[in-house]
């Protein structure tokens, strides 16, 4: 479920016609797929198809902003105060909506931008976080102003969809905002005519209940979810299932369920890996084991997560929500994880936009680079100084000729190796069986081929298949996205429920995210 202002118009429609996609709308349909060639042609279509949605760029037809700026810095009031005025003397009427305490600040005067500006009367607005969270769709754009923890401000605020989302580095980190003030301008001016790319960051919808069943609460989490042992002294004790099977029970301070945009936070902190935003993944990283065995561990994203409180716990523990939101779990109770769908749109800013974050913020991989061995040559080779001298006399002094006794040693040892059985050529497939390498990374259309085993059976669902494929192992050339919005609450519990402002998004096979404001085109520039 994304924004109503963004839809899909930017698939290539040579994708849209291939039958073995149409069979992801319905469960039943992939009972019929009755060979491993035309399951793997399945699998691999939707990889394509996700890759050729990641570089979509989002026409939004800007009508409504939203300034969000750093809680408790007043000096960044008078550069929200700037971006208003400034979108106040665009040709085009945009309503801009800031935050509602500003209407009595100093700082921000809002008597004299009404008198500066006389249309601010209608398109100068405020906005508190009751209306916010329950109109979401009213805004078709949110700026903020500040660090990320600006950024996971607005992910709490939007608990279902939410509005694409530019963030301007204003803070102490900036993992989630790329994008420097002073550029603003021109960034905006690029935003309103030429559209954006933007990443849908994957949330977690994540659900506390009761040991009896009763939900308490239920929160979209950006970055992580927290069970720790809280102010207990004692090693928290956490069972984590998955889809309903037991993985193991934590011994350890706490656990950290942490998604792709999480990963360089508490997550790293506690020995997580990094993960690009890009990669559908949950990852699981627990906080001081009792074990050193228990490493961290990436999950697939459709995997139904459960972390329970046992009822042989010394004590109970404590949920937090991106830091937010400090739920105790008492014994017997139990917190509930899935992929949300409500993703987090957030505007890229170049194309290694995660590669420069993690360089600037965290030094990623920096060290001076090996020195060729000339710097330890002569003046004339480019060396100098006594210890160059030193270097190129030992050289000298020592016999570059090997003796003959050193040579019959050489020959004895050749001798006695024997590898006339160990093939180490590498692989070269025949004419017409191997993988087309394509023209260049940048691609419109990505033309890789997918092969499986033309013989192959498979069961499905407890059905075998009673004949081969018949179709010969090709690759995928068109595609299409069927997206059941059932499917995303497969295998949530009962008091799930996807009520809110949001609505569930079913694409047709025109692939179009319907909506009278916005479109997505698909194309590579930035």
């Amino acid at each position: 479920m994304i924004h109503n202002k963004l839809y899909c118009d930017q698939v290539p429609k040579k994708l849209l016609n291939n039958v073995v996609l149409s069979k992801l709308n319905n469960h039943d349909d992939l009972r019929s797929v009755k060979s491993h060639t035309e399951l793997a042609e399945t699998a691999n279509g939707v990889r394509m198809l996700a890759k050729n949605l990641a570089k979509a760029t989002i026409q939004l037809d800007v009508r409504v902003i939203m300034i969000v700026t750093k809680a408790r810095d007043n000096s960044l009031i008078y550069l929200t105060r700037e971006i208003v005025e400034w979108l106040l003397t665009r040709e085009r009427d945009i309503v801009v909506y800031v935050d509602n305490k500003l209407q009595i600040s100093k700082r921000f005067d809002s008597n004299s931008i009404l008198e500066n500006y006389p249309k601010s009367n209608q398109l100068l607005k405020y906005w508190d976080k009751k209306f916010a969270s329950k109109n979401p769709e009213i805004f078709d754009l949110v700026i903020t102003l500040g660090g990320d923890g600006t950024v996971l401000y607005v992910s709490n605020l939007f608990q279902r969809v939410v509005p694409p989302v530019i963030s301007f580095a204003l803070g102490s980190l900036g993992f989630l905002t790329n994008f420097n003030f002073h550029q603003f301008r021109e960034k905006m001016i690029t935003v309103v005519e030429s559209g954006v790319r933007a990443y849908l960051r994957m949330r977690f919808t994540c659900r506390v209940h009761r040991a009896d069943g009763k939900l308490v609460c239920e929160q979209q989490v950006l970055n992580e979810l927290v069970v720790d042992r809280g102010p207990s002294p004692y090693v928290t004790q956490l069972e984590l299932y998955g889809d309903g099977s037991l993985l193991t029970v934590a011994q350890a301070d706490g656990l950290i369920i942490a998604t792709p945009t999480g990963s360089t936070a508490y997550s790293l902190s506690a020995g997580g890996s990094l993960v690009h935003p890009g990669v559908s993944a949950i990852s699981v990283t627990p906080i001081c084991p009792h074990t050193l065995s228990f490493r961290p561990i990436l999950l697939p994203d459709g995997m139904f997560l459960k972390v329970k409180v046992p009822l042989q716990s010394r004590s109970t523990a404590w949920a937090s929500f991106d830091g937010k939101v400090r739920t105790e779990l008492r014994k017997g109770d139990y917190v509930t994880i899935q992929a949300s769908p409500f993703p987090f749109p957030t505007v890229i800013s170049s194309k290694t936009e995660y590669i420069d974050s993690v360089s600037r913020n965290l030094n990623w991989n920096v060290r001076e680079q090996q020195k060729p061995f000339s710097h330890i040559m002569s003046r004339g080779h480019g060396a100098t100084g006594p210890a160059a001298v030193s270097s190129v006399n030992s050289i000298n002094n020592t016999s570059l000729t090997p003796s003959d006794d050193e040579l019959e040693e050489e020959e004895e040892e050749d001798i006695d190796i024997d590898d006339e059985d160990e093939d180490d050529s590498p692989y070269l497939p025949p004419p017409g069986q191997g993988i087309n390498t394509p023209p260049h990374y940048e691609a419109e259309d990505d033309h890789r081929e997918c092969f499986a085993h033309p013989h192959a059976k498979i069961t499905l669902a407890g059905i075998s298949s009673g004949s081969t494929s018949s179709s010969s192992a090709g690759g995928i050339r068109n595609h299409t996205l069927h997206n059941n919005s059932n499917h995303h609450h497969q295998h949530s519990s009962n008091n799930n429920n996807t009520s809110g402002n949001g609505r569930v998004i079913s694409s047709t096979s025109s692939t179009r995210y319907s909506s009278s404001n916005a479109s997505i085109a698909s194309s590579d520039d930035n």
